[in-house]
């Protein structure tokens, strides 16, 4: 990013401006926490490590804040915005700050949760860059990953306990159903910390950058469903064992130990201590 682009970024001032032009009040509803600071947005640019060839969705764009920042970087940016007013406004944006980019931008106007490759124009994305409100970052990173394919890397702003659970490894308190279903698309570790107070409105919590790498899935002849619903069982009553926890799922205690058994784990053991292939083993030696 060059000192001119810097210049272009969006400041404190500029936010308040936009916000005011378009009488926009930021709504809880849809997580809308602008970030305020030049020097955060630069910092969570280079975080993502986009090269001058990469594609990238951003989801959440907001106001335009980081989208400068990526545009600046990318070969092309698609941002996709829910919200109908930040919508219309953000292709302005763009133009008016970085003319010389605004052919490489791209704005679609949908939900990220029912978002589909046939609705991103040009070529499929490689990288994902998202501030995610806090109530649905989980189900909105899970399915850009099982929905494209295409998506190499990662890099999401979520709530700092989010991204301490989605990185968090097997054994761990903050291991869980997030951590667990993120490694069967990629490899996940904390990136970075984001205070409450470079965002306007500020935030009750902190936040917390997390970089995702894509990995295979674990090899196994189980479907992505069913290794994900012996997860959720494992998770359901957290501090029960195997054998107690996967009952409603095998169908007994009993058929919960002989599935554990085929799958070569304790049923002594909680879900906690599993890896992603653990689960994938548990799901193919369910009772049918």
């Amino acid at each position: 990013m060059t000192d001119t682009d810097n210049e272009r970024l969006l400041g404190p001032s500029d936010v308040r401006e936009l916000a005011a032009a378009l009488r926009l009040t930021p709504t809880k509803q849809l997580g809308q926490n602008f970030v305020i600071d030049a020097n955060t947005i630069r910092r969570i640019a280079r975080a993502a490590e986009i090269g001058e060839d990469d594609t990238v969705l951003e989801v959440g764009p907001g106001l335009g804040s980081l989208t400068l920042a990526l545009l600046a970087r990318a070969a092309h940016l698609t941002a996709v915005e829910i919200d109908d007013t930040l919508a219309a406004a953000l292709p302005a944006t763009v133009a008016a700050r970085m003319p010389e980019r605004a052919d490489r931008f791209t704005l679609v106007h949908a939900d990220a949760l029912r978002l589909t490759p046939d609705a991103l124009p040009g070529p499929p994305p490689r990288v994902l860059v998202a501030n995610l409100p806090y109530n649905v970052a989980v189900p909105v990173l899970l399915h850009l990953l099982a929905g494209f394919p295409s998506l190499q890397r990662a890099l999401v702003m979520v709530q700092s306990e989010v991204a301490d659970r989605l990185a968090a490894p097997p054994g761990t308190r903050t291991y869980g159903v997030p951590s667990v279903k993120a490694a069967w698309y990629a490899h996940a570790r904390r990136a970075g910390s984001v205070g409450r107070t470079v965002f306007w409105p500020a935030p009750n919590v902190d936040s917390g950058l997390v970089a995702l790498t894509r990995r295979e899935p674990p090899r196994t002849t189980a479907a992505r469903e069913d290794v994900f619903a012996v997860v959720d069982a494992a998770f359901a009553q957290r501090r029960k064992t195997l054998r107690a926890a996967l009952a409603p799922w095998a169908g007994s205690p009993a058929a919960a130990e002989a599935a554990c058994a085929a799958a070569g784990v304790s049923p002594q053991a909680r879900g906690e201590t599993l890896t992603i292939e653990d689960f994938a083993r548990l799901a193919e030696a369910r009772p049918r």
